[in-house]
């Protein structure tokens, strides 16, 4: 955690010594209140929300210990650092016990070791925060480059070339085509110290996703009983991936603008200006020019993002990738399912190889587990593969009645010729959410409308 976005509560009944343990930590960078005492400490604490209170073990009110069992029963992110006498120690030891993370020793004889102690401190409480959104994905590897590069030369070259450095990145390719394997694959090559922390924009609610990307202060809405880090203070020293960066809100896209001028934006309910030094990496399967034709999406954000865009090749475009993916995807498919396959029969890849791939690699990959799971023999066999848009027709009605699918796409097509095209006014006019109504564009083939 950097020390313009951490707060640290100094509390302590000798004014003299919570005053210079102030100033100590001011000037290495942090945002420092005072408290006199633990009654005084439980007030700030409620207001200030530090990430860290550096507390005296015996104070006249309460002693470091009660406070820190009264503190981290409401805010179990606090972290505390507990201030003894040599011979307290063993107390000390005791706190730590319940959750203290370190102690000092008074009277303090370094500065440099009450700043050494505070960075461990806050380092670890970063690490632990981030944890739990990285270590699922640093436990699923990623596939050799040879693997993962496929078909794919040009974008290999392209990821070499770029990720060194601290430049943003604009993924755009179809659904399925690998791009957030692309984007921890930026990472990798990109030796960041920081983790890898993606959220995907269309998965969070509209009303949520402002305080999953910056975080939220206690009390910030219905709900916040405490303060939460977002993902770009997670993501310090490292990579925030934002899929489905076309589905962002408007109002969230200013914001996002902001920080990748100035790097800076504040928590949900909060005043303190926090930075970033995140390596932002966004993805894209929408034309983001027609979103932004639509009113949908900022243009200037538009830019900002694709700074270095990289274009995703679908499957059916890189040739002679499937065979190679699909012997890594098989072997580890059946490694996980606990199957010994030896290969692919010769029919299935012919089969696989004239099949154009709608769905690309997240498809291929779907169809070869399934397949693995029903399979008998060593051999695998691929079910016949038919596409969404080759599902047989149903049969067809009197021409006195229709279906309803097909009054319904009538419906949008003349609402959508009257609105000239304005795809949120015929939402509107239809009575239908504009998402829904760009998925019965795509649906019933009227996306050129």
């Amino acid at each position: 955690m950097k020390p313009k976005n951490a707060r640290i509560l100094v509390v302590d009944d000798e004014k003299s010594l919570a005053l210079l343990l102030s100033r100590i930590l001011q000037q290495a960078g942090y945002e420092v209140q005072t408290a006199n005492g633990g009654e005084d400490a439980l007030e700030k604490v409620q207001g200030f929300g530090p990430n860290l209170v550096i507390t005296d073990l015996r104070m006249p009110d309460m002693s470091g210990l009660d406070l820190l069992r009264r503190v981290r029963s409401r805010n179990p992110e606090t972290d505390f650092i507990l201030l003894t006498a040599y011979a307290s120690v063993e107390n000390a030891v005791q706190a730590m016990k319940e959750g203290a993370i370190d102690y000092l020793i008074k009277p303090l004889q370094d500065p440099e070791e009450l700043r050494m102690t505070v960075a461990r401190a806050l380092e670890r409480q970063t690490l632990v925060a981030a944890n739990s959104l990285w270590r699922d994905q640093l436990a699923e590897g990623l596939p050799p480059t040879d693997v993962l590069f496929s078909g794919m030369e040009k974008v290999r070259r392209e990821i070499e070339q770029v990720a060194n450095t601290d430049a943003t990145i604009l993924l755009q390719g179809e659904s399925g085509t690998g791009k957030s394997l692309i984007a921890k694959a930026v990472h990798h090559l990109s030796g960041k110290k920081g983790p890898f922390v993606d959220l995907n924009c269309a998965a969070i609610p509209e009303t949520l996703i402002e305080s999953e990307l910056f975080g939220h202060e206690r009390g910030a809405f219905t709900g916040a009983v405490k303060s939460k880090q977002g993902r770009f203070e997670l993501a310090q020293e490292g990579t925030i991936f934002l899929d489905e960066i076309g589905e962002m809100p408007p109002p969230v896209q200013a914001k996002l603008l902001r920080i990748l001028q100035e790097r800076a934006f504040e928590r949900v309910g909060g005043t303190t200006t926090l930075t970033t030094s995140a390596r932002i990496i966004a993805a894209t399967n929408q034309d983001l020019m027609t979103r932004i034709r639509e009113k949908n999406f900022r243009e200037d954000l538009y830019y900002r993002l694709s700074v270095f865009p990289i274009d995703l090749p679908p499957l059916r475009e890189r040739p002679g990738a499937l065979v190679g993916l699909s012997e890594y995807l098989v072997h580890s498919i059946a490694s996980k399912i606990g199957k010994r396959i030896l290969g692919i029969s010769e029919a299935s890849i012919k089969e696989m190889e004239a099949y154009h791939w709608p769905g690309n690699v997240r498809e291929l990959h779907n169809v070869l587990e399934r397949a693995i799971i029903l399979s008998q023999d060593q051999v695998l066999t691929i079910p016949p593969l038919r596409g969404v848009d080759e599902t047989p027709s149903p049969p067809a009605l009197p021409k006195t009645l229709r279906s309803l699918e097909e009054l319904e796409k009538e419906a949008i097509a003349d609402t959508l010729k009257e609105t000239k095209g304005h795809r949120r006014r015929a939402s509107e006019i239809l009575g239908i959410s504009l998402r829904t109504l760009q998925y019965k564009l795509k649906q019933y083939g009227l996306v050129k409308l």
